[in-house]
């Protein structure tokens, strides 16, 4: 989508060189490989094994989060796109429910999405539109069970991303071997949650 040529440029709306695209998308590539090997981001660090100076990293990312943002795009952008066929859907509770299981199987596929969605603000401008049009989907999503009397009483909007966010962290200390075991560890926990909000 148009934002990302935005968020992905950092801390900048100026169109960027091609060696500076270049330069920007191998930081990209070695965030990654650093959140999903668990491994605590060092800008300098990440600057050598880029093979870029460390000014160049901090200006496309000046912190270790925008880095671990612009790393978290493509699961974002995946997550609306779920929220958008969901809101489409027929059943509030079937849409609801499919949703959260795209939301807590991101978080399994990309530990990065994990810190952005636990962070109450943004660091860069274009996460922070990325959130919003998520968040603002969502809404819509949870506006409809309420509405049809799906949710238990005190269950708020604001209850439902720490929630989902211990589904994923749950799934990934489960003993799985494998990734679908993991995925169906979380399905399970989320299933755990969702009978215990769900009205009876």
């Amino acid at each position: 989508m148009e934002l990302l040529s935005v968020y992905a440029g950092g801390v900048t709306d100026s169109p960027l060189r091609k060696d500076a695209v270049r330069n920007r998308q191998r930081i990209i590539e070695i965030g990654r490989q650093l959140v999903a090997d668990g491994t605590p981001i060092q800008l300098n660090e990440v600057a050598r094994a880029a093979g870029v100076g460390v000014a160049t990293v901090y200006r496309h990312f000046p912190t270790p989060q925008a880095l671990i943002e612009a790393v978290s795009v493509a699961g974002l952008e995946t997550l609306i796109q779920a929220a958008e066929r969901a809101v489409q859907q027929d059943d509030p509770w079937t849409a609801f429910r499919d949703f959260l299981v795209r939301f807590v199987d991101a978080q399994l596929l990309d530990a990065a999405l994990s810190s952005v969605l636990s962070t109450p603000t943004a660091t860069l401008p274009g996460t922070a539109h990325l959130l919003d049009e998520l968040s603002s989907l969502f809404d819509k999503l949870f506006v409809r069970v309420r509405a049809a009397g799906l949710l238990a009483p005190g269950i708020t909007l604001a209850d439902m991303t720490p929630l989902m966010c211990g589904v994923a962290f749950s799934a990934r200390m489960h003993p799985a071997t494998d990734t679908q075991q993991q995925a169906a560890a979380g399905r399970h926990y989320l299933d755990v949650v969702l009978n215990g909000i769900r009205t009876r």
